[in-house]
C-alpha cells in the first residue's frame, strides 16, 4: 500500500513501505518536510513531471567512516595534491552537475528534478545541505552533495568531469566525518560502486536504530570547512 500524504507534515511508519521501499506519494519539498523525512529514514526520489515519491528501503547501504577503503592509486593521486578541495563554496554548481551527468542504465538527470535542485539549494542556504568540491586549475571538475542531521550524512549524488575527481571529494568527506565523529554515511541504495568503498548493507530496522542514535547529537548547521 502506498500512502497519499496530507498537507500536514507527517509520514506513515517507514516499515509500512511496499516490498520495493515505496512508502508514500505527494506532499512537497519544503525544508520542514524534507528534514522530517530524513529524520525517520525516508527520502524523496522521483522523475521530472511526476508526483513526489517517498522511499524507505528494506535494505540500506551505509558506510562507517572508519571502515572506508580507497585504492592505492587514488591515495597516491591525493598525496600528489593534483586537486584542490573546497567545501560549501559552490553548492548550486555541484547539484546542477550531478543532475546533468550521464549515468549507466539511467536516463540523464532522472531523479534530480528542477524542484529537487531548488529544494536542496534552500536546505544548503539553511545550513543543512553541503557540498564537497574538487577543483583543478581553479575549475570545478568533480564533487558531491548531501544532507546532514545529527551525526549522519546522507550522500545524495556525485559527479566528475575528470577521472577520480568525485572519489577525491568522497575521500575528503570521509576525513571530515572521521574528524567530527560522524556515525555513518547513508548511501541509500545498494550499488557495487559504493560497496567498493567499504559500504555495507543493513536491514531497515538496523538503519533506523543507527539513525535514532545519531540524532541524539547536535547537527552541524551552517557552512562547513575542511
Amino acid at each position: 500500500m502506498v500512502f497519499q500524504l496530507p498537507e500536514e507534515i507527517v509520514f506513515p511508519k517507514p516499515e509500512l513501505a511496499d516490498p520495493d521501499g515505496l512508502l508514500a506519494i505527494g506532499g512537497d519539498l519544503s525544508p520542514q518536510r524534507l528534514l522530517t523525512a530524513y529524520s525517520i529514514g525516508i527520502f524523496p526520489w522521483s522523475s521530472e513531471g511526476e508526483p513526489i515519491l517517498w522511499w524507505s528501503l528494506p535494505q540500506r547501504l551505509i558506510l562507517f567512516p572508519d571502515k572506508a577503503k580507497f585504492s592505492k592509486s587514488l591515495l597516491q593521486r591525493i598525496k600528489k595534491q593534483e586537486f584542490e578541495i573546497r567545501v560549501d563554496t559552490n553548492f548550486q554548481k555541484v547539484i546542477e552537475n550531478c543532475a546533468s551527468v550521464n549515468r549507466k542504465n539511467q536516463k540523464r538527470g532522472t531523479w534530480i528534478t528542477s524542484d529537487m535542485i531548488d529544494a536542496y539549494i534552500h536546505l544548503h542556504e539553511l545550513g543543512f545541505a553541503h557540498s564537497f568540491e574538487t577543483y583543478k586549475n581553479n575549475e570545478l571538475v568533480g564533487g558531491l552533495y548531501g544532507l546532514s542531521l545529527g551525526k549522519m550524512f546522507a550522500g545524495e549524488s556525485m559527479f566528475y568531469l575528470q577521472r577520480d575527481a568525485s572519489k577525491v571529494a568522497y575521500y575528503y568527506l570521509l576525513q571530515f566525518a572521521l574528524r567530527h565523529q560522524f556515525h555513518f554515511i547513508d548511501c541509500q541504495q545498494v550499488t557495487s560502486h559504493m560497496k567498493s568503498f567499504g559500504a555495507s548493507v543493513v536491514k531497515r530496522r538496523t538503519f533506523q536504530k543507527l539513525l535514532e542514535k545519531s540524532l541524539m547529537f547536535q547537527t552541524m548547521i551552517g557552512k562547513w570547512e575542511l
